[in-house]
């Protein structure tokens, strides 16, 4: 059963169509160059289509133009990407994102390493285990759980 958003698509069906859209390879890609703050830089065309994709009615300023609020939330919906696409090129640069200096984005990654099971991701785990925000930690947690429990 897909949960609906409250603007009628979940990011689950966002980034499926994407993938059908596109292909798995080029939005796993282009998640991880959100991630890593690649896209968007000096020369860099920003994806408008793969931001709108990824951030819903949130991001409509990547295909309108407006403003587009805080940078970090790229980093956010690259990582949510990365929950329903992913492979093990995504690997470091989700452990990289454990340590984002943005909450958000660390509690995003640390759900994608439990969902993906990513083990290398044990010791920053750990130590999110001591997050300042509780929401970071609970997401640490559940994520090593996952990771350190058999199938």
């Amino acid at each position: 059963m897909t949960t609906r958003s409250r603007w009628g698509i979940s990011p689950r069906e966002r980034v499926r169509r994407e993938c059908v859209r596109r292909g798995e390879d080029a939005v796993i890609a282009g998640c991880i160059a959100l991630l890593k703050g690649e896209e968007g830089e000096e020369g860099d065309e920003v994806d408008p289509e793969l931001i709108y994709a990824l951030g819903g009615p949130p991001a409509r300023w990547a295909i309108t133009g407006g403003e587009s609020g805080p940078t970090y939330w790229l980093r956010v919906w690259a990582a949510r990407g990365l929950l329903y696409a992913y492979d093990q090129s995504a690997s470091g640069p989700i452990i990289d994102a454990l340590s984002d200096e943005h909450w958000r984005v660390r509690e995003m990654a640390a759900k994608v390493c439990g969902r993906h099971r990513v083990e290398d991701a044990l010791p920053q785990l750990s130590d999110l285990a001591r997050d300042p925000r509780v929401r970071v930690q609970r997401a640490a947690e559940r994520a090593a759980i996952r990771i350190t429990t058999t199938q």
